[in-house]
């Protein structure tokens, strides 16, 4: 089940708005206490320093987490173009009538791959996963058979590759399932929470008209995580280049 933070856009609406009110609210608590001296001032901005020294810190290390996390589908795309691409090419050790048919499920496991990469639509997506289950099925029968037939160290080279490019599929669904944890969110926006309140509290008369530039700072900041941590619906997305050119080499 997908949660806000698979949606960036969304949680760049719902943060601003969100931190606009904090905002406003701290200004509020101002009015509500018009008396407050330098004293307090001083207090309170210390406590606002170091609140927004804190969720910089947050942020920056939430944004090292997605770069780590995108950089891996990166890696793991490239991975499973090499694995295909090498499994094709053991095919020619196969009788000529099992090669055949190995290449044609290759192919048509090949389109499933891109698919996935490129791919928006949840139902869609849900086909797209049990297609994969079934042709990688078909494609261990297809190697398994002329290996029990004729075990010999070529056979187990084929088996070995196939056995590659299944795994190789299982590593980057894991890595697509790899996101910034829940726990990290929550106390990312706790922290920006409180931020926004302590800035519309201390902030003079003239000073609340900008009282909308804090929270949409920290929003950006909060979309460009969520967009990175996004496998599907950001703008930065995984493509996928490598399968992609395989499939073009494939064709000619």
């Amino acid at each position: 089940m997908e949660n806000l933070t698979h949606y960036p856009l969304m949680v760049l609406a719902a943060a601003f708005i969100t931190l606009w009110l904090a905002s406003l609210t701290g200004s509020w608590l101002r009015r509500r206490n018009p008396i407050a001296g330098d004293d307090q001032n001083e207090d309170i901005g210390v406590i606002l320093a170091a609140t927004l020294t804190l969720l910089a810190l947050i942020i920056g290390f939430s944004f090292s987490m997605a770069t780590n996390r995108y950089d891996q589908r990166k890696h793991f795309e490239e991975g499973e173009a090499n694995a295909i691409g090498t499994e094709f090419l053991r095919t020619d050790l196969l009788p000529q009538a099992d090669a055949a048919n190995v290449r044609k499920l290759l192919g048509l496991y090949l389109d499933q791959r891109i698919q996935f990469y490129t791919n928006e639509d949840d139902i869609r997506r849900e086909q797209i996963n049990q297609r994969t289950s079934q042709l990688q099925a078909d494609l261990w029968a297809a190697v398994r058979r002329p290996a029990a037939e004729q075990p010999t160290p070529i056979a187990a080279l084929v088996l070995a590759g196939m056995n590659d490019v299944i795994n190789s599929q299982a590593y980057t669904q894991a890595a697509f399932w790899n996101r910034i944890p829940t726990a990290a969110w929550v106390l990312m926006s706790v922290i920006a929470l409180c931020s926004n309140v302590l800035f519309g509290y201390r902030s003079r008369k003239g000073v609340r008209k900008l009282s909308m530039v804090l929270p949409f700072v920290i929003s950006i900041a909060l979309l460009l995580i969520a967009d990175i941590d996004a496998p599907r619906h950001g703008l930065i997305r995984i493509s996928p280049q490598n399968l992609d050119s395989l499939a073009t080499a494939l064709e000619r």
